[in-house]
Order: C-alpha cells, then sequence, then structure tokens
C-alpha cells in the first residue's frame, strides 16, 4: 500500500455511553440492511487497541448454521471485515463515500467453541491497530488483529489489511477495467448440486460445473440479498470467500458435513462482472479434511488465493 507516512496507534472514538443493545450504524460498517450488520458497539482502549462487540444470530439465512448445530465460521470473516471498516469511520474520520481495498483476510475458528447455545452469541472483540498508513492526514490503509471471545474464551481470531481511497481515486484506478467490463452482475449460470458444496439452496451456489476436475466457474445470483447488500461494480470480496469455501467442499464430500476452521486469503485484483472466474481447488492430502489451496483466475490473472482448513464436525456439547 502507498502511503507518504505511517504510524503505529490509533485513535479509536469513544461510543456513546451503554445502554440498550442496538447494531453499530449500517453505513459505519458498508451493509444496506440493517439485519445484516454484525458489531453492537465499540469503545476506547491505549495503545492503539479498540474493544469493540458483536452478536451472532443463532440462525441466518445465509450463514446457516453446520449440522444445525455450529455456528458457521465463515461469520468470524465477515465480522473481521465489518471491523475494519467500523475502525476507519469511527477512529480515524473517514468520510462515508471512500472505497476500501481488501488485500487480504484470515481467520482461525476453535471448531469445539462454535456450537450454538440457547440463545444468540454476544461476542467481546478485542481490535489492535498496525501498520498505519496516511496520505495527506487522511487513512491510505491500515492492517489490524482480532480476538473474538464469547463468555471469556476465545472462539476465533484473525486480522486483515487495505487501503482506502476517494471516489475520484477509485474511479481512476477502475476505469481501464470497467471500460470493459459488464458494470452488474451477469445471469447466473447453472450451478452444481446444493449438497455437494454444502449448501440447501440453489440460489446460495456460488460454483458452476467448468467439465474439469478440482475447477469451477464463479456463479452469481445479482439478488442475493447478503452476497449483494448493495450494487457493486465487482465480484464482491465475501462472494469469492464463498467459492472457496464450497470449492473445497466439493472437492472432498464426506459422510457427514465439514466445518471450515481456517481461511488465509490474499486478494490480488478485482474479479470482474461478465467474464469467466476461474476456481481451481488443490487438497494437500488425500485423507478427508485438511488443507486445501484454492486460486481464482479471470483472464489468466490470479484474482485471489486462499488456504482453508476442513475439520470434521466435532461431537456437539463438547464445549
Amino acid at each position: 500500500m502507498a502511503a507518504n507516512s505511517a504510524q503505529t496507534s490509533c485513535r479509536c472514538a469513544t461510543a456513546p455511553p451503554p445502554g440498550l443493545t442496538t447494531t453499530v450504524p449500517r453505513e459505519y460498517v458498508h451493509r444496506a440492511s440493517v439485519t445484516e450488520v454484525l458489531l453492537t458497539g465499540w469503545t476506547t482502549l491505549k495503545d492503539g487497541r479498540c474493544a469493540m462487540t458483536a452478536q451472532w444470530p443463532r440462525s441466518h439465512s445465509f450463514f446457516t448454521p453446520i449440522g444445525r448445530t455450529f455456528y458457521d465460521s465463515l461469520l468470524a470473516a465477515e465480522t473481521i471485515r465489518q471491523v475494519g471498516a467500523l475502525l476507519a469511520h469511527t477512529s480515524f474520520d473517514v468520510p462515508l463515500d471512500r472505497k476500501f481495498l481488501m488485500w487480504d483476510l484470515n481467520y482461525l475458528a476453535l471448531p469445539d467453541r462454535l456450537a450454538i447455545g440457547s440463545a444468540p452469541a454476544n461476542l467481546e472483540i478485542d481490535v489492535t491497530c498496525t501498520d498505519i498508513q496516511r496520505r495527506r492526514n487522511e487513512l491510505a490503509g491500515l492492517r489490524y488483529e482480532t480476538s473474538i471471545r464469547l463468555g471469556g474464551q476465545v472462539v476465533a481470531s484473525g486480522g486483515a489489511g487495505y487501503s482506502c481511497v476517494s471516489p475520484k481515486v477509485y474511479d481512476r484506478l477502475r476505469a481501464a477495467q470497467l471500460s470493459r467490463a459488464a458494470g452488474s452482475p451477469p445471469a447466473p449460470l447453472a450451478p452444481v448440486a446444493p449438497a455437494s458444496v454444502g449448501r440447501g439452496s440453489d440460489f446460495d451456489v456460488v460454483l458452476a460445473p467448468s467439465g474439469t476436475p478440482g475447477s469451477w466457474q464463479v456463479r452469481l445470483e445479482p439478488m442475493h440479498p447478503v452476497l449483494f447488500d448493495h450494487p457493486v461494480d465487482h465480484i464482491p470480496g465475501m462472494a469469492l470467500l464463498e467459492a472457496a469455501r464450497q470449492a473445497v467442499h466439493a472437492s472432498d464430500p464426506g459422510p457427514r458435513p465439514a466445518l471450515i476452521t481456517s481461511i488465509d486469503s490474499s486478494f490480488q485484483r478485482y474479479a470482474e462482472f461478465g467474464r469467466p472466474c476461474w476456481i481451481e481447488a488443490t487438497r494437500d492430502s488425500e485423507d478427508p479434511g485438511g488443507w486445501t489451496r484454492v486460486t481464482g483466475r479471470q483472464d489468466d490473472e490470479t484474482v485471489f488465493t486462499a488456504a482453508v482448513l476442513a475439520q470434521p464436525l466435532p461431537l456437539a456439547g463438547s464445549r
């Protein structure tokens, strides 16, 4: 990330006094739908640290419970994404019209602590800001690490790095690609069988057959209320992470649902609408579970990579 200067601490704005629980403003986490906001608050700590809170619902239309018993760990990825946006707008006064370029996102979830209880998961999140980059006294990018706790126990940890730019700069960065790419998602391709990728509905499937083992084409549902919560000019990063997750399921169908416990992803360029984006998966081992290396390619260039760890579901109540 290009920047003129770097700082090593962040100024974290203080949230309003605690009261009745609400979500943070949806604009702060780049969501159009209030129901897709996971974060519920933030406060100030010293030395570049922030404390946030979040809630994971026991059921969700897209982040559906795994085996009807465990939280979908991609909730951790979406939580970490929202943390980065909230940091920018509340701690660094980044205007709401700025565009964010996510360079990487990773998380590790502890499967035996993802069991769904008798109430929604009210989470505490420790956030540490690092590598804070500024340009002309405005935030240009940062890295941050998170530790997500439920009932005092860490259930997941991870971090991300991003840049943020003005609309004018974004338009310049995107001009060449948008001049030859579709400006909105195309009509969806025929999906692979939902059960083969751990899904219950065609609507949630983001992979289409390619005719080549270990390879699929990304398919998009333009009206999907979670993956396309608001208009965008490229395939969203969370849709690519979902494609990686589904590729892992498709390449390792087991006798019972598998739980994705870790994703380490990096994004090299935007995935454009209107041109095929291919997903390739290579397993590290022939044994069930384990690591799978996923690569997304478009126009013979790498769009993103992800190392994904899958594990068999732990026994319910083993937490």
